[in-house]
């Protein structure tokens, strides 16, 4: 397979994202950034506004003036990201032909980014979600877009015949969704490698066996 790729990248530090962002005033972009080296070495929790401006140089009033908060500063951190992941599935995508192709290659990537920035991939599933105000936020509007591109594909390859049409296109969905996220949750929490190419190939092979169209 073209994305078949060499040993385990855990632990790279993954690049900013920022610099794209060219109108988004500077101390803005210094505090996201001091967040994220802050969050390579200690829990969201324990880490104070203080802190977050001593690293940035940037003064602390600026903090509220921005984000509200310390969890509005994570919520625009892990927006971008976000925004940088989705951009590359679409970018992905284009060069994949069949619906089941793309959802694998999806699968892989996202498999792959998880394991290579892993801060942020722990705060996804694990941290934000235990507040209500994620649901409120553009990291959620983004994870949403995400889900629709899947659904969008699963139900581009039940039109196609290389899924079965009796299949809910929701139900799959989901499956993909919770089966990526349950199989990783272990090598976050315990520091373990992610093998992508091992990963999705599992993946595939259990929830695509079932419901792929017989020819």
């Amino acid at each position: 397979m073209g994305n078949r790729k060499a040993a385990s990248t855990a632990g790279q530090k993954a690049p900013t994202p920022y610099q794209r962002t060219q109108s988004t005033p500077k101390g803005k972009i210094k505090l996201a950034m001091a967040l994220e080296e802050l969050l390579a070495e200690k829990d969201f929790n324990s880490i104070t506004t203080a802190e977050i401006s001593r690293v940035s140089g940037v003064n602390e009033s600026l903090i509220y003036r921005y984000f509200s908060d310390k969890r509005g500063l994570l919520h625009y951190v892990l927006a971008e990201h976000q925004k940088k992941s989705l951009q590359q599935f679409y970018t992905d995508l284009v060069a994949v032909s069949g619906a089941l192709q793309k959802l694998r290659k999806l699968i892989w990537r996202t498999l792959d980014n998880w394991n290579k920035d892993r801060i942020h991939a722990k705060i996804l599933l694990i941290e934000v979600r235990n507040f209500p105000g994620y649901y409120d936020s553009e990291t959620y509007l983004i994870v949403k877009e995400y889900c629709g591109l899947i659904l969008s594909i699963v139900q581009e390859g039940i039109r196609n015949g290389e899924i079965m049409n009796d299949v809910s296109p929701w139900f799959l969905m989901q499956a993909i969704l919770g089966t990526v996220e349950h199989v990783v949750l272990p090598s976050l929490l315990f520091d373990r490698s992610i093998d992508a190419d091992a990963f999705t190939d599992n993946i595939c092979r259990t929830v695509f066996g079932p419901v792929a169209a017989k020819i």
